[in-house]
Order: C-alpha cells, then sequence, then structure tokens
C-alpha cells in the first residue's frame, strides 16, 4: 500500500493542508438506525481502555503540538474522506484541549511503513514539530516481512521512544490486533503470523514500561466481535473502528491527569461492510496486495506454515511460541538501558 505524506493542519473547523486529509468542522452526531441503508449510522460500543505506567502530567500548554508517526492505521485507511483519510489521530486531535482551535496536529504516517521508515524517515520530522504529545504505532508491517527480525523492530522502537521522551513528549503507543485473526487465515498460515506479532506486542508492553508511555492495548479492543469496527480489508479499522481509537486514547490520558477537552465526536458510521463489499474490495484491491506480497511475504509464509504443520504434528507448536517469546525478550535485554 502507498500512502500520502501526512502535512501541518489545525483542529476545530480550521483543518488545512494536503495528504493526509482532516475533519472539517464539528462532528456530526451519530444516530442509531433500525435499517441498514447506505446512510444509517450506528452506535459504537466502548470498552475500557488498559493502561501501563506513564509519566505524571505537566500543566496544558497555551499550544499544543500533536504528532502521530506509524503506518496506515495511523495515517487513516480506512477511514476515507474526499481528499485522502480521516483516521484516529485527526478524531482525536481536537479533544486535547477545551479549545481546539489550540491544537497543532501532524499526522507523519505513511502505509506501508516498516519500523525502519518510522526512525529514517518519520522520527526526524517529529523531533522538528517538538510535539507535547505524540502517538508511535508502528510494527504490525514488520511482521508481514519474510526477513522479519525482532530484535530489528524493537531497537526502531527503542530509538523512537527514547529520543521523544527525551524530547521531553509525552508518549502514547498501542499494541496491535493480530492479521492473520483479522483475515481469518487458516491456523498453519494464521499461527506464524501470530507468533510474529505476539513477539512485537511484548516488544510494545515493555518498552512502553520503560519510557513510561500511556498505552493502549488496542490488540483487545472487539475487532472480531464487531464487524462495523473493521472497513472492507479486514485489515485497517472502518471510520467507526477509527473513532473507538480515538475515544480509547482520550479515555487513557484522561485518567491519566492530562488536561484534555470532550471526548472525540461522534462521525457518520456507515453499515458494517457486507459479505459483496469485501468481494468487491478482494477484486479490485486485495488481489493487488496479494500481487505485490507474493514476492516477499507469501513465499516465506508458505515456508513458515509447512514448517508450522510439521511442528504441530510433532507437538511442537507451544515450543515454538516460547522461542519467540525468548526472541523478543532478549532483543530488550540488548537494547540500552537507563
Amino acid at each position: 500500500m502507498t500512502g500520502a505524506r501526512g502535512t501541518a493542519s489545525r483542529t476545530g473547523n480550521r483543518w488545512h493542508g494536503t495528504g493526509t486529509a482532516m475533519a472539517a468542522g464539528p462532528a456530526v452526531e451519530e444516530r442509531r438506525s433500525a435499517h441498514s441503508t447506505a446512510h444509517s449510522f450506528r452506535e459504537i460500543e466502548m470498552t475500557a481502555p488498559y493502561r501501563l505506567a506513564h509519566a505524571a502530567p505537566a500543566a496544558q500548554p497555551d499550544t499544543i503540538r500533536f504528532a502521530a508517526l506509524g503506518d496506515s492505521v495511523t495515517e487513516g485507511v480506512g477511514a476515507p474522506v474526499d481528499s485522502g483519510w480521516c483516521g484516529w489521530p485527526a478524531l482525536l486531535a481536537p479533544a486535547l484541549s477545551t479549545d481546539p482551535e489550540l491544537v497543532e496536529h501532524r499526522n507523519l504516517a505513511i502505509s506501508g511503513a516498516l519500523s525502519s521508515d518510522l526512525i529514517n524517515r518519520q522520527l526526524p520530522a517529529a523531533l522538528a514539530l517538538r510535539p507535547h504529545l505524540v502517538a508511535v504505532v508502528a510494527g504490525g508491517n514488520d511482521t508481514l516481512r519474510a526477513n522479519f527480525d525482532i530484535a530489528r523492530t524493537a531497537a526502531a522502537l527503542d530509538t523512537a521512544l527514547r529520543e521523544l521522551s527525551a524530547a521531553g513528549s509525552v508518549l502514547l503507543t498501542a499494541c496491535l490486533p493480530d492479521p492473520g485473526r483479522l483475515l481469518r487465515l487458516p491456523g498453519p498460515l494464521a499461527r506464524p503470523l501470530a507468533r510474529r506479532m505476539n513477539a512485537v506486542n511484548t516488544v510494545v508492553h515493555e518498552l512502553s514500561r520503560r519510557h513510561e508511555a500511556i498505552h493502549l492495548h488496542l490488540a483487545d479492543l472487539p475487532w472480531l466481535d464487531h464487524r462495523p469496527l473493521l472497513s472492507a480489508d479486514r485489515l485497517h479499522p472502518s471510520p467507526a473502528g477509527h473513532l473507538l481509537i480515538a475515544r480509547e486514547f482520550h479515555s487513557c490520558l484522561a485518567a491519566a491527569g492530562h488536561p484534555v477537552g470532550p471526548p472525540p465526536g461522534a462521525v457518520l458510521v456507515p453499515p458494517a461492510p457486507g459479505r459483496a463489499a469485501d468481494l468487491w474490495w478482494m477484486a479490485t484491491r486485495g488481489t493487488a496486495w496479494i500481487a505485490r506480497r507474493s514476492v516477499d511475504l507469501i513465499p516465506g509464509l508458505l515456508a513458515l506454515a509447512t514448517a508450522e504443520t510439521v511442528q504441530l504434528l510433532r507437538g511442537r507448536s507451544q515450543a515454538l511460541d516460547a522461542e519467540a517469546q525468548a526472541r523478543a525478550w532478549a532483543a530488550l535485554a540488548a537494547l540500552p538501558q537507563d
């Protein structure tokens, strides 16, 4: 997937810039509809956020600078507007102050970004902005590469969080759901991806603790129980899913004592994608996505699936889980310790 580079913008009724699209004006109130139509809206069932240790909040500055780093989930893929995407950072930004006009928001996330892109392309731009709040949500795309290396992912995430924290930013992090479960892949294909995602999440949890980030257990939100939270591709949040993430981060910030405004307002929420929408996405976009990955991920994943089946027959599947976790903790142990 390719995506537009984010640009600077201001909340309230004056979103500006090109690239990642921002919501304009007050959000539209959700309404419950008894019939699913193209223009119906649904309320979202909210869940309580989970939190790790975090730094004590400072007094809210006159102007709040908020930056978002990551991949397509943070860029906003799955929540389209006329000129791009309106994802959870754009929904969260106006709620970071009682006066949305005082919030400056820059979305630096890029679709397809790896953890290496995070430090090579996004981190320098984020540091130049001197953000008061910065979200770092990445690592999922690393698991979808044949050359996945948890030590490399851990080092990149640690570098980003360490440098942003040293610059005085309040960190927001999140663990990610297992893509194999979201796509409902068969077991031999899903288990290797789940093992990788669990390793990345182990790293994110520990780094969030070390760097005192405000952490959202995004992976535990009800993605599979509530189909309306996912877009047609089943990998990215829908508009309802992005709103859920924004509200959960807002709850985490409020619970940590950070000054915030009212919760993110409601957005227009179309009906959940049906079977026809899923098939249409596969026919128009999904096939291209698979073709792009066929040179990289698919051969490696098929090899992993073959090995997984052999190990499962030998009763070693749980041993592979333990080995993957051991590698994650070894990668963490090799990082600089404060």
